[in-house]
Order: structure tokens, then sequence, then C-alpha cells
């Protein structure tokens, strides 16, 4: 018998009127809206220009988020592709449902797409970024909250969190691993934060430190849920995503660190990107340039265009006529 125990919304939908608030959706969004606040303050930081991370943004976000329902689709193909199910409910995102391992693949390709047209290095980029992504998914675990979904095994410790009895699901208490996961990359922004400063990460290690932790503490929480999955040697499939993943992120540290020590010096060059304004200005120098040449040319051609101050040039005209007279 549980003495205490982490309740579950009876339902993931507020209803506004007749806009449906969804909790998934929410957390997803506050999640965004605090990285991006956050990273925009990191990149400041490091010598960047206010606003050029949420300028990377609108193209990392999208490419993120259907990189994360394509992940979630294509490894759980059997919740829509099987007999008896609906295929168009792969497409209801808002029903829960995004695999970070494709939202952070897909979402570099965004971002990188996006740096390019800045003409900032990308690896720059996913330092300021790193521990701004983890507070991002520690807000965005509690939309599984929401829809009771990714729970680990039962358990009658006191921060157990209760299940109502729902489609695939059997009323009771468990380990609440959406708070463990969110916990966790807590933690793990905290530690990147930390060594960033400590050692003075770039060039893609700070990020490279953030996958790394947060693979680390995936592993151990993706072994304890029961919600369906694949299994490979016996060992779930995001199990092995983990291991794999954790392996070469530590690699990149390692060999970065040797190839590329230190940090970048500049991370965005210090110019107008305003198409038209550098030509602009190019136009109004070399204008103010050749009105100057002119007017040197006219002040050599005529030489009583240098007088001197006080000096009246009528006066000496008739004193030298007066003396050759």
């Amino acid at each position: 018998m549980n003495l205490a125990s982490i309740p579950s919304p009876s339902t993931g939908v507020i209803e506004l009127g007749p806009i449906p608030l969804r909790g998934y959706a929410f957390c997803i969004i506050i999640g965004v809206f605090v990285a991006v606040w956050f990273g925009n303050k990191r990149w400041i930081a490091r010598g960047g220009k206010a606003g050029t991370v949420a300028d990377i943004a609108v193209w990392a976000v999208p490419f993120g988020l259907v990189g994360g329902r394509l992940y979630h689709v294509i490894t759980d193909y059997q919740l829509y592709f099987s007999d008896g199910e609906n295929w168009v409910d792969a497409f209801k995102i808002w029903e829960g449902g995004l695999g970070i391992w494709g939202a952070v693949a897909f979402g570099a390709v965004g971002a990188w797409i996006g740096c390019r047209r800045r003409g900032i290095p990308l690896p720059a980029w996913a330092d300021a970024m790193a521990p701004s992504l983890a507070i991002a998914q520690a807000i965005g675990r509690w939309g599984n909250w929401f829809n009771q979904e990714l729970y680990g095994k039962p358990t009658d410790l006191p921060w157990a969190l209760e299940i109502s009895e729902g489609p695939n699901r059997a009323a009771g208490t468990y380990h609440p691993t959406f708070l463990y996961e969110s916990l966790w990359c807590i933690g793990v922004a905290l530690l990147v934060i930390w060594a960033d400063r400590r050692f003075r990460l770039g060039h893609g290690r700070a990020f490279a430190l953030y996958v790394a932790a947060y693979c680390a503490g995936r592993g151990w929480i993706e072994y304890m849920r029961v919600d369906e999955a694949h299994h490979i040697l016996g060992l779930r499939l995001n199990v092995w995503t983990a291991i794999i993943v954790f392996a070469l992120a530590v690699a990149y540290i390692v060999v970065s660190a040797k190839l590329r020590p230190g940090r970048e010096e500049i991370v965005e060059p210090d110019r107008d990107t305003t198409p038209g304004k550098d030509s602009d200005k190019d136009g109004s120098a070399k204008a103010d340039a050749a009105e100057k040449d002119a007017g040197d040319a006219d002040a050599k051609k005529d030489p009583l265009s240098k007088d001197e101050p006080g000096k009246d040039r009528t006066a000496e005209s008739t004193e030298a006529a007066a003396e050759k007279g």
C-alpha cells in the first residue's frame, strides 16, 4: 500500500473555448522557447550577435520535430501499420511520440543550413545550445506525464506514479521514468555549463559532452521502462542506440581535443548581412571620395582658392597694378 504517490492528470487536454490546449504540445513549445532564450544568452556571451540563435532555430526546430517523429514511427511502426491500426495516427504528433535521436540528428541538419546562411560555424553554435537543449528536454518530458506514457516498472516507492486504466495500460503505481529523465537532463545541463566554464570547451566538445552525458542516463532509464519496444540481443533498441551514440560522442571529444584544442576566438563575423546594405555603404564611401578628389583638383586649378584668413585679394591686385604703372 502506497502512503504517497505522484498523481497523473485525468486528461491531457484543457479546453479553452473552441481551442484545445494539449499538455504534450504545450510542454514541447515551452521547452523550445526556453532553449532559444537561454541559448541566445550563451551565444552573446561567446561573442555572437543577439537574434542569431532564433534565426537558426527557425530551421532547426521544424527539422527536429520531423526527425523526432520519423524516428518514433519507424522504430514503433507496429503502432501505426499493423492490423487494426490506423496509419493516419502516425501524423498525430500531439498525442505523443518524439524520438530524441531523430530530433537531434535532423535538428542538426536544419541548424547546419541556418549556420551556413549566417556564415557561422555549426560546432560553435551547437556548443552554445548544448545546455539549452538539455533543459528543453527536461521540460518536454513532462508531456509524457500528461499523456500517462513511458512509465517504468511497478513500484510502491513514495514517488511512484499513479497510472489510470486506459488503452494498452493497467491501473497501478509505476516508476516515473519521465521524472527521472527530466531530473537527469537538468543535471546534464549543469554539468555542461560547469565544464564549459572550467575547460573552455570549443569546436563542438560542449555539445558532445551533452550527448554523452544524456546517453549515460538514457541507458539505465530506458532499461526501467515497460512499454512495448523492439529488442536486440535482449536489450531494448534505444539502449543500444544510447550505447553507440555515447561511444561516438566520447570519441569525438578525445579526437577533437587533439586536432583542434582550445575554443573559437570568433564565432560570428562582424558584418551586416542585410542584402544591399554593404553595397550602399560602399557606394556612399566611393561617392564621398570622388567628391573630395574633385574638390582637390579645383583647388589646384585656382590658386586664389587657397586664401589666407582675413586677406583682401582685391586690394592686392590694385597695389600690383599701381607698382607696374
